[in-house]
């Protein structure tokens, strides 16, 4: 664990305290995010409220519209897979999807966090694939990065997702180098395989951020 420098600020006595996860693709963020979860946080998970928001009417008209009812399954609603089928073949449609529906998740968010109570939660954590470039690290107060091996990375996304190494090079080339997520964080996290010892290390860096909150 390492505490790379106050590149955000602790939240006023009467907000909420926002954290935000960062890190390379298949590095383990939602696991940090759900060591998160039982130190009392809310976490808003942006995959999946993407994957909601394909259900909502004018996102659905919105797809039909680009892509025909190619997109439409039996039940009438948008077939994820089809769509994945679409955009990641296609860098440009998979843009035009982003630009949908990413400030839609941004509102979603922004709205989870004023609507949140600090009497009750000790903090809100945002699991955004995006974080940095979708510039919501602007509304964390801390930015944990979680740093694991690229060849851990790897191996989890071929078991988990069914990528190949080509396919993680081309999700990672449209993202911010790691270099650069690491350097606009606040706290590093190491994930090498040791589960125990990762939770250890997100429970000190949670009780450097509440302390921060506190002072």
């Amino acid at each position: 664990m390492n505490d790379t420098g106050p590149n955000h600020h602790a939240a006023a006595d009467d907000s909420i305290t926002v954290i935000g996860i960062a890190g390379g693709v298949g590095s383990g963020k939602s696991t940090v995010s759900a060591m998160l979860r039982k130190l009392g946080c809310l976490v808003l998970d942006a995959d999946a409220q993407a994957k909601a928001l394909l259900d909502e009417p004018g996102v659905q008209e919105q797809l039909v519209d680009w892509w025909g009812d190619a997109v439409l399954g039996e039940d009438g609603l948008i077939d994820r897979a089809a769509v994945a089928s679409i955009v990641f073949q296609d860098d440009e449609e998979l843009q035009r999807l982003e630009s949908l529906i990413h400030p839609r998740v941004i509102r979603m968010q922004r709205d989870a966090i004023r609507g949140a109570d600090p009497a009750k939660i000790p903090a809100v954590v945002l699991d955004v694939p995006l974080l940095f470039e979708a510039d919501m690290d602007e509304s964390c107060d801390a930015v944990i990065f979680v740093d694991c091996p690229e060849d851990a990375r790897l191996l989890r996304v071929m078991t988990t997702r069914g990528w190949d190494e080509d396919e993680l090079e081309r999700r990672q080339s449209n993202q911010w180098p790691l270099e650069a997520k690491m350097a606009g964080s606040d706290f590093v996290v190491n994930n090498k395989g040791d589960l125990a010892d990762l939770e250890q290390q997100v429970g000190e860096v949670f009780a450097q951020i509440r302390q921060a909150q506190r002072s």
